[in-house]
């Protein structure tokens, strides 16, 4: 029986690949379905062996061909107001409701029949697919697969990752990386306070800090590229904070995330040893007073943005299956830019609407899901030709 995009997709969505949990039950049913199929696809498994990620190649042993570049974890539900079972699609009012309907087990079930279906056509250059764990807390599982498949098959001339852009050809992203911030104060009794070192206190000089950077950076006059962006600036954030023991006690200590958002043309290394620097800068004047306080950094993740590229192989082709030539650019990270910097041609185009990502009620549209079969189809087509 030849199952199709809908019936994968239910299946896809039916295990619960939230990235706090193991996807193995999905991989496997993936790989069976693929091997039913008579498709050879490789399995790479994350270091404690509780997730992996799934990738193969149909078409002749060349280099050349297209990946198709998705990922199988999911945010969570907790907490939200479903009024469908979010482990099951829902047809209604020609909308598939379901957690990951729209980010991104929609493209992926698009995916994995398209390659299907391009392992009985007369393919001239190559399709490949890739699908990660780990993208919904930071791409963590892209750069070991990429990495993996540059090793096993066919290096490929470009990827198109399936990310929600409503079928629109995406060039370019900001990228991304944090700092989990730990400011180690001094206690005392408040009526004392200047013989004590408050670690609340000390953590607003940074996050005042990257105010102050966020105001300079939308004063300035953007790059052509970074004017595409809304906003058309790296932007820095903090987004919780926590401290304290008591309103009459310096704080000891104060925890908060530092959140970057670069657009592709400013340097992620740049502005970290800024922020590093000024972090240097009070952690000093905090030490004159105790010199047991500090402020510990830890990198909690690092995206790079996906670059607009001149006249690019991947934009060429999906502007040619699409044919849509507006200019589309996006603040959200996705795998694209690991693709990019390992050498690969990249573009975003999938199938629903980004703003559905991550909320209760997510879904995708079947008028999407029919645009998403239909630019396969002539994909596989081209690869033909």
């Amino acid at each position: 029986m030849t199952l199709t995009s809908r019936d994968v997709l239910e299946k896809l969505v039916s295990f619960p690949t939230v990235s706090r949990d193991s996807n193995l039950d999905l991989a496997d049913w993936v790989q069976g379905f693929l091997t039913d199929n008579a498709v050879t696809s490789h399995r790479m498994l994350n270091e404690d062996g509780q997730k992996a990620a799934i990738y193969a190649h149909v078409g002749p042993d060349a280099p050349g061909g297209v990946v198709l570049s998705g990922h199988t974890d999911v945010v969570p539900v907790d907490g939200q107001a479903w009024v469908t079972d979010p482990w099951v699609v829902t047809d209604k009012d020609g909308k598939l409701f379901g957690r990951g309907t729209c980010d991104m087990k929609g493209f992926d079930a698009l995916a994995l029949v398209a390659l299907v279906k391009a392992a009985k056509a007369p393919l001239k250059k190559p399709l490949q697919i890739a699908l990660s764990y780990d993208e919904e807390i930071g791409c963590e599982g892209a750069p070991p697969l990429i990495e993996k498949m540059r090793e096993h098959l066919p290096p490929a001339a470009l990827v198109i990752v399936g990310e929600p852009s409503m079928m629109k050809v995406v060039t370019g992203h900001k990228g991304g990386s944090g700092f989990m911030v730990h400011v180690r104060g001094f206690e005392v009794h408040s009526s004392l306070m200047h013989t004590g070192v408050n670690a609340i206190m000390e953590g607003a000089r940074l996050i005042d800090w990257c105010n102050r950077m966020n105001a300079e950076s939308a004063a300035s006059e953007p790059s052509e590229i970074a004017a595409m962006f809304d906003p058309p600036w790296t932007t820095l954030h903090v987004g919780e904070i926590s401290g304290g023991t008591a309103h009459n006690i310096t704080a000891r200590d104060c925890r908060f995330d530092v959140d970057f958002r670069f657009v592709p043309t400013d340097s992620r290394e740049a502005w970290e040893a800024r922020f590093i620097e000024e972090v240097r800068r009070v952690e000093a004047g905090m030490k004159a007073i105790q010199p047991d306080v500090g402020i510990d950094l830890e990198p909690f993740y690092s995206l790079p943005g996906l670059r607009p590229e001149n006249d690019g192989a991947a934009e060429h082709l999906a502007r040619r299956l699409t044919g849509d030539n507006a200019n589309h650019v996006v603040s959200y990270g996705t795998e694209a830019g690991h693709f990019q910097n390992a050498g690969y041609s990249g573009v975003i185009c999938g199938p629903g609407d980004i703003a559905l990502a991550h909320q209760p009620n997510e879904y995708v549209t079947i008028a999407q899901m029919e645009a998403g079969e239909a630019f396969m189809d002539r994909l596989i087509a081209h690869l033909c030709t």
